[in-house]
């Protein structure tokens, strides 16, 4: 394969092969290469402004200078005993790894792509390394015979290319004997980039657009309004039922937060869709916030204080509309900050009230402190207690297989509910390998901010260890729609299934409870929420 080759033009047989031979180098002697289709473009310096974060110009990885300050490495040398300091599990994985190497064949970037440095062990060796070389009197004294190496800027370049082909997934952290978080390693490489200006594009603008309005696409109230009209025409147009929800309503029982891609494009909208139809159907006391109109959040990618203050409008806005809980949609990162950070940065919401279903009268004790319920738990739970009239029928043109997405999966252990409800809405539903789903899930390869078009080839090789369990269940029991509980999920895994498994599509759970939902005054269902026709035509094979 041509080093120069874009990763447009990569087929699937160019792109399966790799070349696992070890570099004629040792690992600290080979510099990165910077090549088209394996990194992202920089955060634009007007971004960073924005949001005040230090060093904005404009300047490429390509290029040889990176118009780093002049102190830049009494920077990273500093702000990485700053967090030694004060986070006690990053000294701790700092000096408790053996290099077993039991996590090396578990990261999907190194499955799909060979780079040794992807090998969650040694991209997280590219920090220890520096951290024994300044930090540690056997790396002081041994040097390079201890692991250690000094600070240069080839090593800052290392970290921008290796920290950037992470998604914080955390399935190397399952495999770990000693219960090291690679991704809190990676969240650290991140954190020191940041310091120097050195971060990129596709997490910083999100986050800015999140300052300016409240949302990742900065889409202003009035036009996030208008999305919604969309999609309620849509509604009424498929179904006959009428829906009118409410936005900024003061003393709704109910907040409700999503991702801004759940009402922004397909298919994440028919999964928003699913919300509207379930909500309506129920006569929930809730309401959208135009301001809180994000339930996704990108500090994760950033730093833990970039997360703190992009939380914290989740909360604000609850206080302001004097709700007494909330209810999240189905978003990977809005999940792991609630479940793992939430209540040290923000928390506790103690003006809120423990969460309990006005339908069903179920206490959800594990939302005790944070006051926000997963919608899956939530519709699960509607389904136990027999609250909705289902026909599972409707979506029996569709044979599902379901991806744990890594946050709210293996992060949080929200495993059964979105399989319960699944098996609820539909009549034929397919496990892919057991080392596959749940806790050893495979990532889409676009997390983390990952996700973006100049990044192909490396989203494309990181995600084939996934789309390849998904080719299993296609062959074996012609599965042909891929479900996750996560928008950057329904939007990854869009492109991937396209390009490794064309004939799969990508799909929300609500989407499938949407087609499924029997309304009060509803029409005679003849198309499901895509408006596509909800049985195959007479002798059509609806299974390829």
């Amino acid at each position: 394969m041509p080093n120069e080759s874009k990763s447009d033009e990569l087929k699937q047989d160019e792109l399966v092969k790799i070349d696992y031979k070890p570099p004629k180098k040792d690992w600290m002697d080979t510099p990165v290469h910077f090549r088209h289709g394996t990194y992202i473009y920089p955060a634009k310096a007007k971004n960073l402004t924005y949001l005040g974060l230090p060093n904005p110009r404009e300047w490429s990885p390509a290029d040889e200078d990176w118009k780093l300050p002049d102190n830049w490495k009494d920077i990273i040398l500093n702000g990485m005993k700053e967090r030694l300091d004060k986070y006690r599990s990053f000294k701790v994985f700092m000096d408790i790894c053996v290099r077993c190497g039991a996590c090396a064949d578990k990261c999907h970037f190194f499955i799909g792509g060979g780079d040794p440095k992807n090998m969650p062990v040694l991209r997280a060796e590219l920090i220890r390394s520096v951290y024994k070389g300044n930090f540690t009197a056997a790396g002081k004294i041994l040097g390079r015979l201890n692991g250690a190496r000094g600070l240069t800027k080839d090593v800052i370049k290392e970290w921008f290319y290796y920290f950037y082909q992470c998604t914080e997934c955390r399935r190397c952290s399952v495999f770990c004997p000693y219960g090291i978080d690679t991704a809190e390693i990676t969240m650290m490489g991140r954190e020191l980039l940041t310091l120097l200006g050195c971060n990129v594009n596709w997490v910083i603008e999100p986050v800015a657009n999140c300052y300016r309005t409240g949302n990742h696409l900065g889409i202003q109230p009035h036009a996030l309004k208008d999305m919604f009209e969309m999609l309620l025409d849509d509604i009424q147009d498929r179904t006959g039922v009428k829906i009118e929800p409410t936005f900024n309503r003061k003393g709704a029982e109910i907040l409700f937060v999503t991702p801004s891609a759940d009402y922004f494009a397909d298919p994440g909208i028919y999964t928003c869709m699913g919300y509207l139809m379930l909500f309506h159907e129920l006569g929930l006391d809730y309401t959208w916030s135009t301001y809180a109109s994000e339930g996704g959040n990108f500090g994760l990618f950033t730093s833990h204080e970039m997360i703190k203050r992009l939380n914290a409008k989740i909360y604000a806005e609850a206080k302001r509309l004097g709700v007494k809980w909330i209810i999240g949609g189905e978003c990977g990162h809005m999940w792991r900050v609630m479940h793992q950070y939430m209540d040290t940065m923000n928390g506790p919401a103690d003006f809120l009230e423990e969460p309990v279903s006005p339908i069903t009268g179920t206490r959800f004790e594990n939302a005790k402190s944070t006051k926000m319920v997963h919608i899956t738990e939530f519709t699960a739970d509607l389904i136990k207690n027999n609250k909705l009239k289902l026909d599972p029928g409707r979506n029996d043109k569709l044979r599902i297989t379901f991806h744990d997405s890594c946050n709210p999966a293996r992060a949080m252990g929200i495993l059964e509910e979105p399989r319960y409800i699944i098996k609820n809405v539909c009549n034929n539903f397919f496990e892919m390998p057991e080392n596959t789903i749940r806790e050893q899930t495979f990532c889409c390869a676009g997390g983390a901010g990952l996700g973006t078009d100049e990044m192909m080839e490396i989203r494309m090789r990181g995600g084939m260890p996934r789309a390849n369990a998904v080719k299993h269940v296609h062959d074996k029991h012609g599965v042909n729609r891929l479900t996750c509980m996560c928008a950057i999920d329904r939007a990854t895994l869009s492109t991937l299934m396209e390009y490794w498994v064309p004939d799969v599509k990508v799909t929300g759970i609500h989407e499938l409870v949407a087609n499924a939902l029997v309304m009060k005054g509803e029409k005679e269902r003849v198309v499901d929420i895509r408006g596509e026709a909800l049985k195959e035509k007479k002798g059509e094979d609806n299974v390829r």
